[in-house]
């Protein structure tokens, strides 16, 4: 059994190695036949436009080989990595500040620490390449700067593209685009959030959202890691790829669905909880075993599950958590 998986994320010690193989055995067949889709749409040229069709074959899951690609597509990053020839290695020659360069440097051993590619032995060391995706973006992207949560996102961009430009442009278009204000040093955006999946929770899954008021559990507690970490470090890597496929062209939204989707299908679960330190250990125990391994069947239930979901209700409901919590502060 190989104790390091594909992208170099050690495997913890008890890591149920049957269980995967019998899974994987099955998605590779779903793999290959996606990844013979996949070269057909793409003809070589390099280039898709936004129909249903992709949509389609997106929420199926995009073949690691044309992942950074599509993702550089759809996300808008790729025009505006041409739009700026040799932007990104003027950032990185220019004048720097240097408190941004030490918050930087104090998170590079704290990010993924089992992961062998990062490590200060591994030739080449990813964290050189993270690093200076970290610099540039922090220059910038002055109003957000650096903050914690960031390094994770950039440096799973980096294995993917296995290019620091190209992380660059991604992660611009994350923050800048598609997570509405999560980075800011007030982290707004990412307060609202947890607030709107809150009321989701009381229309989807009313039971779950009467517990945690019951016992005064704040969403915060128990969701922030989900929504900062976009899902690194909580669902397994093979999931939380097919999560970001959908997230770069579908949008914020998905991170509801994700979240929504955990929440409801282990709702029994979650009810057992009797009190405080018991529902967050639920809500720790959620993010593991076949529900979110088995990444193919997982994808296909976040987009039934918590039925239909507009950008317009997302949008509403963010609008009056914001004045919500403005009005608190």
């Amino acid at each position: 059994f190989c104790r390091v998986d594909p992208y170099g994320f050690e495997r913890p010690e008890d890591f149920d190695y049957a269980s995967y193989e019998a899974f994987f055995s099955r998605y590779l067949v779903v793999l290959t036949r996606r990844a013979i889709k996949w070269s057909k749409l793409l003809k070589g040229n390099n280039s898709i436009q936004k129909s249903l069709k992709v949509k389609r074959y997106i929420r199926k899951g995009i073949p690691n080989e044309h992942r950074a690609l599509v993702w550089m597509i759809v996300s808008g990053a790729q025009t505006n990595m041409e739009q700026n020839p040799g932007y990104y290695h003027r950032l990185l020659e220019g004048e720097k500040n240097a408190k941004l360069l030490e918050a930087i440097r104090t998170d590079m051993n704290r990010t993924f620490p089992d992961n062998v590619k990062f490590r200060k032995t591994a030739d080449p060391c990813l964290q050189h390449a993270l690093y200076n995706v970290l610099v540039a973006y922090g220059h910038h992207n002055k109003a957000v700067g650096y903050c914690q949560g960031m390094n994770f996102i950039a440096g799973y961009l980096i294995l993917i593209t296995k290019n620091e430009e190209e992380s660059f442009w991604l992660l611009d278009a994350l923050i800048g685009r598609i997570l509405p204000d999560y980075y800011s040093p007030a982290m707004l955006g990412l307060k609202t959030d947890q607030e709107v999946l809150g009321e989701l929770v009381k229309m989807k899954v009313p039971a779950v959202a009467e517990l945690m008021e019951r016992h005064g559990v704040m969403w915060t507690l128990v969701v922030s890691r989900w929504f900062i970490c976009l899902f690194i470090d909580i669902l397994p890597v093979e999931t939380v790829l097919r999560i970001w496929d959908c997230l770069f062209y579908e949008g914020s939204k998905i991170i509801f669905r994700v979240a929504l989707t955990l929440i409801k299908q282990n709702q029994a679960f979650i009810l057992e909880a009797t009190n405080f330190p018991d529902i967050c250990d639920k809500f720790k125990q959620i993010t593991k075993g076949t529900l979110v391994t088995e990444c193919h069947s997982f994808m296909q239930k976040i987009f039934t599950d918590p039925g239909s979901l507009s950008m317009a209700t997302i949008n509403k409901l963010r609008e009056t958590c914001r004045e919500k919590l403005l009005s608190q502060g």
